[in-house]
């Protein structure tokens, strides 16, 4: 099912992945990767999962995170059916490999390499193959509190918090598909495959960049009251990006990157209170102005409306960003002018879908609805079309 003129129309994808990585797998099919997702006979796992569409009761995630793809049952109690889902290893330029993957131990990955020497395997796992942790399991509550990232959630005066969803798997996701481009690359030079490992829990800490600066230089932050950055919901280490309420929302406020620039909209707007005394241009009251721009902003902000504040700030240059619910979000009118949104075919009607995040002038991606294969006894190689 590869899409015309896309940029991986000639890639093809072995689909067995698991939560971890079925976002990355989607992000390479929505660029038209012919891709393949073989599922058990009971069905795929992952199509229980929530939320579920009123009419139909199928899964609405499974449908999103699982789009652009073709699907074929494999009888995983078949000695014939497993040959032919290894046979397909054997025509594939890359395998998503995820340890809860039902199929993901029916497959001889030493076997398909020997074969097909130019064969990229990602496997994508809580902890990877080495290290003490490496037979443990990891959902994502899990991957989020022992990677760092609930750890930095909430406030100090507050429990740690769930991220939405499940981010933590869409970080690890988008690893897996860079790992997979950079693997392609590598065959591309050399001629060479191999096998990627991507752990979960070293992507969610190596997102934390912030963290660890904050960890090993922090002596140098006067601010600094321990090694280990406090929980401080929506502010910045710096103190410097805040979200701030707005006469009818909230609104994230920031003076950089041109403390001038913005100082002289403040006095454009007559909002500047004291921001023009002198002694705040002495070296050792420039932490002081800060905190005093900051509670100015916070002031003048909570007077003005956040679409009419959003506008003036781009404007004047200014990285504001307007908080906007999901609903707000899904009426977005820079998404609609861009014609971000797509649509996905689920029982007799279509229903409006995220479209693909980003844009190639040349070579469009698109989420494309997914189609169920029957193989009626016949090969499934002859019913996808490919050939070793």
């Amino acid at each position: 099912m590869p899409n015309s003129r896309t940029a991986l129309q000639q890639t093809r994808i072995v689909d067995l992945s698991d939560d971890k990585s079925i976002y990355g797998v989607k992000l390479l099919s929505d660029m038209g990767a012919d891709t393949v997702r073989p599922e058990i006979s009971s069905g795929d796992l992952l199509r229980q999962r929530g939320p579920f569409d009123e009419n139909s009761g199928e899964s609405l995630w499974y449908t999103f995170f699982a789009s652009s793809r073709r699907h074929f049952t494999v009888d995983e109690n078949s000695s014939a059916s497993l040959y032919e889902l290894n046979a397909l290893l054997r025509c594939a330029d890359l395998c998503f490999l995820g340890k809860e993957n039902a199929l993901a131990e029916k497959v001889n990955l030493d076997a398909a390499r020997s074969r097909n020497p130019k064969l990229v395997v990602v496997d994508v796992s809580p902890f990877g193959s080495a290290g003490p942790w490496r037979d443990f399991k990891a959902p994502d509550l899990v991957a989020s509190a022992l990677g760092g990232s609930s750890g930095v959630t909430g406030d100090h005066y507050t429990p740690p918090l769930k991220l939405f969803g499940e981010l933590n798997f869409m970080i690890s996701g988008a690893y897996a598909a860079t790992a997979a481009l950079a693997g392609l690359n590598h065959v591309r030079e050399s001629g060479e495959g191999q096998r990627i490992e991507v752990p979960v829990h070293e992507c969610i800490a190596s997102s934390l960049e912030h963290v660890f600066m904050w960890y090993f230089h922090h002596a140098q932050f006067p601010n600094a009251r321990a090694p280990a950055l406090e929980r401080r919901g929506s502010l910045h280490w710096t103190n410097l990006y805040v979200v701030m309420p707005t006469k009818n929302g909230e609104m994230m406020v920031t003076p950089t990157p041109n403390m001038e620039a913005q100082l002289a909209w403040l006095v454009e707007e007559g909002a500047f209170q004291d921001l023009l005394d002198p002694k705040y241009e002495e070296p050792e009251n420039r932490r002081q102005y800060f905190t005093r721009l900051m509670e100015v902003l916070r002031e003048w902000v909570a007077t003005e409306d956040s679409e009419e504040l959003f506008r003036k700030a781009q404007e004047h240059h200014a990285p504001y960003g307007w908080v906007q619910t999901v609903a707000e979000v899904a009426k977005n009118p820079q998404l609609e002018a861009r014609s971000w949104w797509d649509s996905l075919r689920l029982g007799d009607r279509n229903l409006p879908s995220p479209g693909v995040p980003f844009q190639f002038s040349d070579t469009p991606g698109s989420v494309v609805e997914s189609e169920w294969i029957e193989t009626n006894g016949s090969s499934v190689l002859e019913n996808i079309g490919w050939e070793a």
